[in-house]
């Protein structure tokens, strides 16, 4: 991976309580150097994460981040997000890139929501690229992806490539950083701030 190459990663953070989550997006150069950071939120327990990410990105006007790494598919408590049509979207791959082992969300998502809700959150979830393991940092840690727009092949390359040590690729876990520094900013700090890693799946 040339070090000049340009990867934009989302991430979110919410408090236990609010309303919004905070959505960050970080353009992350693949040597590591921070190239720009933009803000923005969505609906905790909606169904508007899709259209913030697409707003989000599309507001921070750079089409020279190759690639869209997101950090979760169920955001803000099961506001899923959908892969394919952020890519349509965003004319560019879109990666989700995961941290713990899941046997999938459908079963909290059945407990959590009836009716509409439920229907439409599970036809979300099943939507999805399916997920499958990816070694990094030399082989040390484990990651799972899903990826539209890009072959597997490249899919590992791009994700190993921006994963130099920790386990987490570079512009989620900056992206991560900016997202919890704008929730304590808006005055959430010492209120449970920090992503919803029960939905990351």
């Amino acid at each position: 991976m040339k070090p000049g190459v340009r990867a934009l990663g989302v991430a979110e953070s919410y408090r236990g309580g609010a309303e919004r989550s905070t959505l960050a997006a970080a353009v992350v150069r693949a040597d590591r150097v921070v190239d720009g950071l933009a803000y923005g939120s969505c609906t905790v327990g909606g169904t508007d994460a899709t259209d913030a990410v697409v707003s989000l990105v599309t507001d921070l006007g750079r089409p020279d981040a190759r690639y869209v790494l997101l950090g979760a598919v169920a955001p803000a408590w099961y506001n899923l997000l959908e892969l394919s049509r952020l890519h349509e979207a965003l004319d560019r791959p879109v990666v989700a890139v995961t941290f713990e082992e899941s046997d999938g969300l459908e079963a909290s998502i059945r407990d959590a929501f009836a009716g509409t809700d439920r229907r439409e959150r599970l036809e979300r979830y099943r939507a999805l690229p399916d997920r499958r393991e990816l070694s990094v940092d030399g082989g040390t840690e484990t990651v799972y992806v899903r990826a539209c727009g890009l072959e597997a092949e490249r899919v590992d390359e791009v994700v190993r490539g921006f994963t130099p040590e920790g386990g987490r690729p570079e512009p989620i876990r900056v992206a991560r950083l900016a997202a919890r520094a704008g929730e304590t900013f808006a005055g959430s700090a010492g209120q449970g701030q920090g992503s919803n890693d029960v939905s990351n799946d």
